[in-house]
């Protein structure tokens, strides 16, 4: 159940991971100050800069133009986030039992893959707000924080209904995971001014080869490609995609060239053993003889926000885009010892 779970998180953190977690009131507040025209004249010998007949126009059009940005930032998370919110309570939590706040300790569950998970959604929801503030003109320091923070705000909001939810519970995994994915954002932006590691999804539709397993994974990811896209952690890699240029500068290396390592799993069939247990709590499945394993990929990766663009479409685009992992030939070590090579990893 606590994998069924993950697709509407997975949902709810596609839709709104470019929608900002911020009050209405910060629209007037701390607006950024752009240079304005100025003109020289010559008094005395002295040098002086004087505005230009325009300028008080210029900053009036502009402060308003950022204020309004932000209005309409700001009021698109209240709605869209609220509303958000509200359909996934209505259409999951409301149908399952509640009760008072508790914890749940699901650290040693499906490989840790879902605790990625977790980290790269907070990460996207961060990433994508921050560049929608950048879009409105909020301060550098500010847009850092309010956007950086937004993954870690969506997150806990629905940690904390698992919490009052009688089949699950707080995560402080899932919470730790968040609050990583979120702070790499943020720190990176502190530090550089850019995203220099990016946090990368890809997945594939798995054939898992014989009926009982194929089965098994209709129980437990779903039977549509949608649902086994976003819930299948066998499929599923978590990168980390670093641009070369950026930490090397003088190079001649192009600037969208990145180099990714992933990390994934594969060989399971339940969240801790691959036994599976019927309504009445009797083993209807039992494929402990499969080895459950991890798996550590090595690959090149496109930075598609390098990509020079005017247009503010294009740039929001190429920012949701490079979300997921450019398919690329990728070399994996696992925990069996193996080495493979794949031509196309997806």
């Amino acid at each position: 159940m606590k994998n069924a779970l993950m697709l509407k998180k997975y949902a709810l953190s596609i839709y709104v991971f470019i929608i900002s977690f911020s009050p209405l009131c910060i629209a007037a507040q701390n607006i950024e100050k752009l240079e304005s025209p100025l003109s020289f004249h010559q008094k005395d010998s002295v040098t002086y800069l004087t505005p230009h007949p325009s300028t008080e126009n210029f900053q009036n059009s502009t402060y308003h133009s950022t204020q309004n940005r932000i209005k309409i930032i700001a009021a698109t998370n209240i709605i869209g986030y609220g509303a958000a919110m509200a359909g996934l309570y209505s259409d999951w939590y409301s149908n399952y039992p509640q009760t008072h706040f508790h914890f749940f300790n699901d650290n040693h569950e499906w490989k840790q893959v879902d605790k990625v998970g977790h980290a790269y959604s907070a990460y996207v929801e961060s990433n994508g707000s921050m560049e929608l503030w950048r879009w409105a003109g909020m301060k550098r320091k500010q847009r850092i924080w309010i956007g950086g923070l937004s993954g870690i705000a969506y997150q806990t909001v629905i940690e904390t209904l698992d919490g009052f939810s009688s089949q699950w519970g707080w995560s402080w995994g899932d919470f730790g995971a968040n609050v990583f994915g979120s702070g790499l954002v943020i720190s990176q932006e502190l530090a550089w001014n850019d995203q220099r590691i990016h946090m990368k999804f890809s997945t594939h539709k798995k054939n898992y080869g014989s009926p009982d397993f194929n089965q098994r994974a209709d129980q437990l990811y779903g039977k549509t490609f949608g649902e086994r896209l976003i819930k299948d952690y066998n499929a599923q890699t978590y990168w980390l995609s670093a641009n070369l240029k950026s930490f090397m500068p003088a190079s001649n290396l192009p600037s969208w060239l990145n180099i990714a390592v992933g990390y994934g799993a594969d060989g399971m069939f339940g969240a801790v053993s691959n036994v599976g247990k019927d309504e009445r709590g009797d083993i209807n499945f039992d494929r402990r003889d499969v080895t459950r394993y991890r798996q550590y990929y090595i690959s090149p990766d496109i930075d598609l926000t390098k990509i020079k663009t005017r247009h503010t479409l294009v740039r929001l685009a190429l920012v949701a885009l490079n979300c997921f992992k450019f398919p690329a030939p990728s070399l994996e070590y696992n925990s069996k010892g193996q080495l493979a090579f794949h031509f196309i990893h997806f």
